[in-house]
């Protein structure tokens, strides 16, 4: 891969940072700077991690930077579940949104074993 927008992960990682923007707007005002803020800045590190890890030199510190990925998802659907928890999303859109970070973790989880398996051989 040439460029880090190659990768299905940082693509899906991007559709959501969007979905959660859109969703998060009809948050409560009072959230802005609470809740709202905090889970749009979880979901905008899941790509933005992944971009600096993959500009880093070498699979070690691509793999670190996936990891700091993967911890920003769980960070990010931690958040989902307080925000379904509390009434800010209903259940469609927290199982839309949940469903897309299960399938984002799958992609990095998978890459992360790929680099692995190069670093052993």
């Amino acid at each position: 891969m040439k460029t880090y927008k190659e990768f299905i992960a940082w693509q899906k990682a991007m559709a959501f940072v969007t979905d959660v923007y859109k969703t998060t707007l009809n948050f409560p005002k009072e959230e802005l700077f609470g809740l709202t803020s905090q889970i749009r800045r979880a979901a905008v590190s899941i790509p933005s991690n992944f971009a600096e890890g993959f500009g880093r030199k070498g699979n070690n510190e691509f793999i670190r930077y996936i990891r700091i990925s993967i911890s920003s998802l769980y960070e990010c659907q931690t958040q989902l579940e307080i925000s379904n928890n509390i009434g800010y999303l209903n259940s469609s859109d927290f199982k839309l949104l949940y469903e897309q970070t299960k399938e984002i973790e799958a992609l990095l989880r998978g890459l992360e074993k790929n680099l692995l398996n190069k670093l052993s051989t």
